[in-house]
């Protein structure tokens, strides 16, 4: 299992965490990162992990349970 925790003062609205797990994140009208599920099944928890890796401003971290 995976959460997930961001940092939304570090987000600068690239929108890569949406584009690889858009069943778990979206943006707000601002752009910065909102999280729709924090603790994602397994199924989406390589696009979860994937999203941690490639976040620009490494606002995202993905925490292995």
């Amino acid at each position: 299992m995976v959460r997930i925790s961001v940092d939304i003062d570090s987000c600068i609205g690239a929108g890569q965490c949406v584009l690889s797990a858009p069943e778990v994140f979206d943006q707000d009208d601002d752009g910065i990162v909102m999280v729709l599920d924090g603790e994602p099944a397994e199924p989406v928890a390589d696009d979860v992990r994937l999203a941690g890796r490639i976040c620009p401003s490494q606002a995202i971290t993905v925490h292995e349970d």
